[in-house]
């Protein structure tokens, strides 16, 4: 099959699930859709999603209350964390875990704006990536698309909130001498940048489960397009 049919059938079939459309598909006219007809569908499921993990991770406790995507100690630290706590250093330490979990909290809700701009922006390339891609194939598009941006936009609001535990700025310097030597990787020698990734990564696996909960459950989402989107790839 070439390139060109290949694209043709696809937007069908895309219309064909979104509109209901069950007997056959080329009794739709080609001249009648439009990508954004044919995307709708995957559209919703994108924003849904999106906005669901943002509500759900920028409150308070979103991370430090959630087990799957809490900010731990970097490896370095949490290796000799123990030792610190024998030494009367738990309450800093807890200090700093507190304050890297709510910059992550502080900074999610800015990222709103541009999954949905990357929603927008989604083309029918896109939408037939998703559609064969995996469970986590919505989560890899905005990867794709945001996680650049988003670090850039997070990182100062972390740097803010990391700011007020003292041990912030000791870490960053005993780390960067150990990621000098080789002994750390370059993203824990900064204890911003380590959580500004942590943050993105809470972010896009909480993502990834919205689209999870969706291609699972269509009906569920109360939603009639992502029902017959994805309850015809179901079927």
């Amino acid at each position: 099959m070439n390139r060109r049919k290949f694209g043709s059938s696809f937007v069908i079939f895309i219309m064909g699930a979104i509109l209901g459309v069950h007997g056959d598909a080329h009794a739709l006219s080609l001249s009648d859709l439009t990508n954004a007809q044919a995307s709708q569908g995957l559209k919703t499921a994108l924003e849904k999603g999106a906005i669901a993990a943002v509500n759900t991770l920028g409150q308070a406790n979103g991370f430090l209350g959630n087990d799957k995507v809490r900010i731990p100690l970097p490896g370095y630290l949490e290796d000799a964390a123990k030792l610190l706590r024998s030494f009367g250093q738990g309450a800093r330490l807890d200090e700093l875990i507190l304050a890297m979990n709510q910059a992550a909290e502080t900074a999610v809700p800015l990222a709103r704006d541009m999954l949905v701009s990357a929603v927008k922006s989604m083309n029918v390339q896109d939408a037939k990536k998703i559609l064969s891609g995996g469970d986590t194939s919505v989560t890899e598009f905005f990867a794709e698309k945001t996680r650049q941006p988003l670090n850039q936009k997070f990182l100062p609001i972390v740097t803010k909130t990391t700011a007020r535990a003292n041990l912030a700025e000791k870490y960053n310097q005993v780390a960067g001498k150990a990621a000098g030597m080789g002994l750390i990787k370059g993203d824990q020698a900064s204890i911003e940048q380590y959580v500004t990734g942590k943050t993105l990564d809470g972010l896009y696996y909480m993502i990834g489960e919205e689209e999870k909960k969706i291609r699972q459950d269509p009906v569920g989402t109360g939603s009639a397009v992502l029902q017959k989107v994805f309850g015809a790839l179901k079927s």
